[in-house]
Protein backbone atom coordinates (compact mmCIF):
# COMPACT_ATOMS: atom_id res chain seq x y z
CA UNK A 1 0.00 0.00 0.00
CA UNK A 2 0.64 3.78 -0.25
CA UNK A 3 0.61 5.33 3.12
CA UNK A 4 0.82 8.83 3.36
CA UNK A 5 1.11 11.69 5.99
CA UNK A 6 0.89 15.33 5.89
CA UNK A 7 0.84 18.08 8.06
CA UNK A 8 -0.91 21.24 7.48
CA UNK A 9 -0.69 24.40 9.32
CA UNK A 10 -3.82 26.38 9.11
CA UNK A 11 -3.92 30.33 9.16
CA UNK A 12 -5.43 31.07 12.51
CA UNK A 13 -8.54 32.14 10.87
CA UNK A 14 -9.54 28.81 9.22
CA UNK A 15 -8.28 26.45 11.54
CA UNK A 16 -12.00 26.38 13.73
CA UNK A 17 -13.62 25.33 10.15
CA UNK A 18 -11.26 23.48 8.25
CA UNK A 19 -12.45 19.83 8.56
CA UNK A 20 -16.19 21.44 7.18
CA UNK A 21 -13.83 23.18 4.19
CA UNK A 22 -11.84 19.78 3.43
CA UNK A 23 -14.73 17.82 3.81
CA UNK A 24 -15.92 17.59 -0.15
CA UNK A 25 -12.36 16.84 -0.72
CA UNK A 26 -12.52 13.95 2.23
CA UNK A 27 -15.58 12.57 1.17
CA UNK A 28 -14.54 12.12 -2.50
CA UNK A 29 -11.11 10.77 -1.52
CA UNK A 30 -12.58 8.24 0.86
CA UNK A 31 -14.92 6.70 -2.15
CA UNK A 32 -12.43 6.26 -4.41
CA UNK A 33 -11.86 2.41 -4.93
CA UNK A 34 -8.22 2.17 -4.01
CA UNK A 35 -8.66 4.27 -1.20
CA UNK A 36 -7.68 2.33 2.46
CA UNK A 37 -8.46 5.40 4.43
CA UNK A 38 -8.23 9.57 4.53
CA UNK A 39 -8.16 10.45 8.56
CA UNK A 40 -7.94 13.94 10.12
CA UNK A 41 -6.54 14.42 13.36
CA UNK A 42 -5.36 17.56 15.50
CA UNK A 43 -2.12 18.45 16.69
CA UNK A 44 -1.84 18.35 20.66
CA UNK A 45 1.07 20.86 20.25
CA UNK A 46 0.38 22.91 17.57
CA UNK A 47 -3.69 23.83 17.44
CA UNK A 48 -3.05 25.31 14.51
CA UNK A 49 -2.02 21.95 12.35
CA UNK A 50 -3.81 18.88 11.34
CA UNK A 51 -2.24 15.72 10.46
CA UNK A 52 -3.59 14.00 7.38
CA UNK A 53 -3.64 10.03 7.20
CA UNK A 54 -4.39 8.34 4.40
CA UNK A 55 -4.00 5.12 2.17
CA UNK A 56 -3.93 4.23 -1.15
CA UNK A 57 -4.15 0.17 -2.36
CA UNK A 58 -1.56 0.51 -4.55
CA UNK A 59 0.44 3.12 -7.05
CA UNK A 60 -2.09 3.03 -9.39
CA UNK A 61 -4.53 4.02 -6.75
CA UNK A 62 -2.23 6.94 -5.44
CA UNK A 63 -2.05 8.03 -9.09
CA UNK A 64 -5.29 7.83 -9.49
CA UNK A 65 -6.10 10.05 -6.36
CA UNK A 66 -4.12 12.80 -7.59
CA UNK A 67 -5.94 12.67 -11.12
CA UNK A 68 -9.13 13.05 -9.92
CA UNK A 69 -10.86 16.23 -9.96
CA UNK A 70 -11.39 16.31 -5.77
CA UNK A 71 -7.39 16.53 -5.87
CA UNK A 72 -6.99 18.97 -8.40
CA UNK A 73 -9.41 21.42 -6.77
CA UNK A 74 -7.58 20.69 -3.29
CA UNK A 75 -4.48 21.94 -4.76
CA UNK A 76 -6.24 25.34 -6.35
CA UNK A 77 -8.01 25.90 -3.22
CA UNK A 78 -6.32 25.02 0.01
CA UNK A 79 -3.05 26.89 -0.29
CA UNK A 80 -4.49 30.36 0.44
CA UNK A 81 -5.46 28.78 3.96
CA UNK A 82 -2.16 27.95 4.41
CA UNK A 83 0.72 29.37 6.72
CA UNK A 84 3.58 27.50 4.73
CA UNK A 85 3.62 24.35 2.25
CA UNK A 86 2.20 21.18 3.85
CA UNK A 87 5.25 18.66 4.59
CA UNK A 88 4.68 14.95 3.74
CA UNK A 89 6.07 11.87 4.20
CA UNK A 90 4.97 9.03 1.04
CA UNK A 91 5.89 5.45 1.45
CA UNK A 92 4.84 1.81 0.32
CA UNK A 93 4.80 0.00 2.44
CA UNK A 94 3.49 -4.20 2.22
CA UNK A 95 -0.18 -4.91 3.17
CA UNK A 96 -3.13 -2.98 3.07
CA UNK A 97 -4.32 -3.17 6.96
CA UNK A 98 -3.13 -2.00 9.98
CA UNK A 99 -1.26 -3.93 11.85
CA UNK A 100 -1.45 -4.55 15.77
CA UNK A 101 1.14 -3.15 18.51
CA UNK A 102 1.35 -6.73 19.98
CA UNK A 103 3.44 -5.00 22.96
CA UNK A 104 -0.06 -3.13 23.94
CA UNK A 105 -2.33 -5.93 23.28
CA UNK A 106 -5.46 -5.69 25.52
CA UNK A 107 -6.15 -8.67 28.03
CA UNK A 108 -9.30 -10.75 26.99
CA UNK A 109 -12.28 -9.17 27.89
CA UNK A 110 -10.97 -5.55 27.18
CA UNK A 111 -11.68 -2.48 30.06
CA UNK A 112 -12.12 -3.80 33.60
Amino acid sequence: MIFIVVKFTVRPEYVDEWLERVSDFTQATRREPGNLWFEWARSVENPDQFVLLEAFRDADAGTEHVRSEHFKKAVTDTPSMLVRTPDIVNVEVPGTDWSKLTEMSVPDGGIA
